[in-house]
């Protein structure tokens, strides 16, 4: 079968040549159906190789079945910014959707830190003009989306896309500025919140902060015990090593030696066998 090109395509032509040359007596029982019903040509698709000249250099691998690697511009963005904030990844997140495309109901145009000068309804200035009361329609675009750091991503996103006056750098730092005032005021409402309980007699117990610390002074409390015993155990061990006992070891040893050899003739299994000791010798 060396020699022969037994592919489905050309098994009935074969057929046909040896029939004509009379290598076979009678067709196959199959050689009427095949004629009928060819097999089907290869659905594979072999992979592209080019033809190179003798002497050239090897050519690279084509990549046209290669998928290309998509780049989107939030990416760049996530990773600068939480490579500068590390301790963000720490901020417990939700990420559960009501229906899939909460996204597309987030308006980024409005200020991350728009919340903190939204005026009440029919609030006036210090100059006595009644403030545009369109802040109210804007800040409801954000109601119930937690500020957070994929919201300074998403804010920088839209500042670079759709303001012509701002660069990399400065979008960035105006939305990291909108973040920064509003955390600051989100902390300091918290401060004065728990001064105000506690000045009313209310009391905390620890912060999981706090709980942490202490677990982590426990465990360094344990294994700074058992460095000690382990630094002990390898100290006596190193002054052990030339102390002499092991000189009365060997000793011992080889006594123990001459001893065995004196009373080796008598053992049984030695090959003088074992002497008597006392009674009458027995005559042959």
């Amino acid at each position: 079968m060396g020699r022969y090109n037994l592919a489905p395509q050309r098994v009935q032509s074969h057929a046909t040549a040896l029939l004509s040359a009379g290598r076979l007596a009678t067709p196959p029982p199959w050689y009427p159906i095949l004629s009928q019903i060819p097999p089907s040509a290869i659905l594979s698709r072999p992979a592209l190789q080019r033809s190179q000249r003798p002497g050239s250099k090897p050519s690279k691998k084509s990549r046209l079945f290669k998928p290309l690697r998509l780049n989107y511009e939030e990416d760049r963005l996530r990773w600068e910014y939480f490579n500068d904030h590390p301790w963000e990844l720490a901020k417990p997140r939700v990420v559960l959707e009501d229906e899939g495309r909460d996204g597309e109901k987030y308006d980024w145009s409005v200020p991350l830190d728009h919340s903190l000068r939204r005026p009440k309804m029919g609030s006036l200035s210090e100059e006595g003009i009644e403030l545009d009361q369109d802040w109210d329609r804007t800040a409801e675009s954000q109601a119930g989306r937690p500020i957070n750091g994929e919201a300074v991503v998403q804010r920088t996103n839209y500042l670079l896309k759709h303001s012509s006056g701002h660069t990399h750098a400065t979008a960035s730092a105006h939305a990291l500025s909108e973040f920064a005032r509003l955390r600051h005021y989100q902390e300091t409402t918290l401060r004065v919140a728990r001064e105000e309980a506690q000045s009313t007699g209310a009391f905390f117990g620890a912060g999981p902060n706090e709980v942490g610390m202490k677990l982590e002074d426990v465990q360094y409390e344990n294994w700074r015990k058992w460095a000690g015993e382990q630094v002990e155990a390898l100290r006596q061990l190193q002054g052990s090593a030339y102390t002499g006992n092991e000189a009365e070891t060997l000793e011992s040893t080889g006594e123990a030696r001459a001893a065995l050899q004196e009373v080796g003739g008598s053992v049984p299994g030695s090959k003088r066998g074992q002497e008597a000791r006392g009674g009458a010798a027995i005559h042959a």
